[in-house]
């Protein structure tokens, strides 16, 4: 793994990587899209022909609740254990996160409120070409549920058994075998196998990402969550840990990014050796390592100032604090998921603590976080005015449209008296 001092020419070398993938797989995206868009059926079925080696038709595009009870029944107890502890967590939170309705007078006469409906109907990406995320179905669908949610359908290009008795837990039973940029032109526009929806959510590759980018003026989308960034942020910490999360990230996808930013020259190398000791002890197989030569790095910043502000604008999908600075929340503005302390590992965040995996990457985490049952929701605002609220507001009203030249605005308002 690289190790590198943190300059200004460095911070635009990792910013500026981003914006190029990002280009690059926009041209092929808006390619399969306006294909899909255009001839539907027969352009999902050939690009998944094409890019996964599935032949699919519209018997087999969507699993049959027989595959999915057979699935159910060739996974351990233990597996289905973990799946209902972890459930309960993620929805626990997601309880929490669903807005509420509410009503106050803001003045005589005058009430305004919110109510809260949930989005009719969702489509869940679930990436699934090199690893089926059966922890990404929990973290889509559960959220949806606890918001109200009548109608959820999960597109992955290859579930496996483990996915498919995870909806089957979860109460789903609308799953079709597509994926990748194709899967969502077909959920944004419909075809005849694929149900348009109102919105998609989930995460995928970078091609995934410019898909979703691409439609999003036709069809809402939760977030840009592309590869997985993880960042680091230490100069006192166990190396082990350390590394073990950034191993652990970079293990996603080729294009995943993990980086290590520390003012301890030290600590630096302590973490580049142990990181050649735990990819050493994984399989050749494993993505880690092609990931973390090509997008890991540990930053040297010359000073701790000069790491927070990098961080901040980076702004990564994954942020861990070993030190556990509490005072450290007036600091960061900029993150989709916080990890503070040594035993906070990024992978209890994956999977079981109960916060959404799903989160903003390339930079989109400078405006959002991560994914929540609110995504799910629609805010209604609500006013109610009586004759007398009509009377107090009525001048106001009618200086603010004589103003912008809005008669009829004004008259409106005067036939009302």
């Amino acid at each position: 793994m690289r190790l590198l001092r943190l300059t200004e020419s460095t911070e635009k070398k990792f910013l500026a990587s981003r914006r190029a993938s990002s280009e690059r797989a926009e041209r092929v995206a808006r390619r399969i899209v306006e294909d899909v868009c255009r001839r539907g059926d027969a352009a999902l079925f050939g690009w998944t022909k094409q890019l996964d080696k599935i032949a699919l038709t519209q018997r087999s595009v969507w699993i049959t609740p027989t595959e999915i009870a057979t699935a159910s029944k060739s996974v351990s107890r233990e597996f289905l254990s973990a799946i209902r502890h972890a459930a309960r967590n993620i929805r626990a939170v997601a309880r929490r996160q669903v807005p509420q309705d509410w009503t106050i007078e803001v003045e005589p006469g005058v009430r305004a409120g919110q109510r809260v409906r949930p989005i009719e109907s969702i489509g869940c990406y679930l990436p699934g070409g090199r690893f089926s995320l059966v922890s990404t179905l929990l973290m889509t669908v559960i959220p949806a549920q606890e918001a109200g949610v009548q109608r959820i359908v999960v597109v992955s290009p290859q579930p496996g058994a483990a996915l498919l008795a995870a909806a089957n837990q979860l109460g789903i039973h609308s799953v079709a075998r597509v994926g990748g940029a194709q899967a969502i032109a077909a959920l944004a526009y419909g075809t005849r196998s694929i149900p348009r929806v109102d919105k998609i959510c989930g995460p995928g590759n970078r091609y995934v990402a410019a898909a979703k980018q691409i439609v999003s003026t036709d069809c809402a989308i939760d977030m840009l969550a592309g590869p997985t960034e993880a960042v680091v942020l230490a100069s006192r910490g166990n190396s082990r840990f350390i590394a073990a999360d950034l191993v652990a990230q970079a293990e996603h996808d080729p294009d995943a990014v993990s980086l290590f930013v520390t003012t301890s020259a030290r600590l630096a190398r302590e973490v580049a050796d142990e990181i050649e000791k735990q990819l050493a002890a994984l399989p050749a197989s494993n993505l880690a390592r092609r990931s973390l030569e090509t997008n890991g790095a540990i930053l040297l910043a010359p000073t701790a100032a000069a790491a927070l502000d990098f961080v901040n604008r980076f702004a990564p999908e994954h942020l861990s604090l070993p030190e556990g600075e509490r005072g450290a929340w007036k600091k960061f503005n900029s993150a989709g998921s916080v990890f503070w302390g040594d035993w906070s590992a990024q992978t209890f965040g994956d999977y079981a603590s109960g916060t959404n995996h799903v989160l903003p990457t390339g930079g989109v985490g400078r405006a959002r976080g991560g994914l929540s049952a609110a995504d799910f929701v629609k805010c209604i605002s609500v006013q109610e005015v009586s004759r007398a609220g009509a009377r107090r507001l009525s001048p106001v009203a009618e200086e603010f449209a004589r103003a912008e030249g809005l008669l009829a605005h004004a008259r409106s308002v005067e036939v009302r008296k």
